[in-house]
């Protein structure tokens, strides 16, 4: 049996509800916050010279700038823990 017209849009329609609602479920916090100037030259170069490109060379020139500094003392499962932590007490006072 082929679904009609009117079911489709009715599907349709669901599937986008769930899939917000699953985008929804968990804040996306960036890991950097870029400056409004930033993240707009940012876009015009994706636009120039493909979205590939530019995560290519901004990943080559954050690596290199991390690559400054001394982190190898830091362990990032403690702060992952703290910070699994501090998401369990917002969602308690909530």
């Amino acid at each position: 049996m082929k679904a009609t017209d009117m079911e489709r849009k009715r599907f349709d329609k669901a599937l986008d509800e769930i899939i917000d609602l699953f985008n929804n479920l968990e804040s996306d916090v960036p890991i950097i916050q870029y400056s409004d100037e930033v993240l707009e030259n940012i876009e015009r170069a994706k636009k120039k010279y493909g979205e590939d490109m530019m995560n290519e060379r901004i990943n080559k020139v954050v690596g290199e700038m991390l690559s400054w500094l001394d982190l190898d003392d830091v362990d990032l499962d403690e702060e992952e823990e703290g910070n699994a932590e501090n998401e369990e007490e917002e969602d308690e006072t909530e």
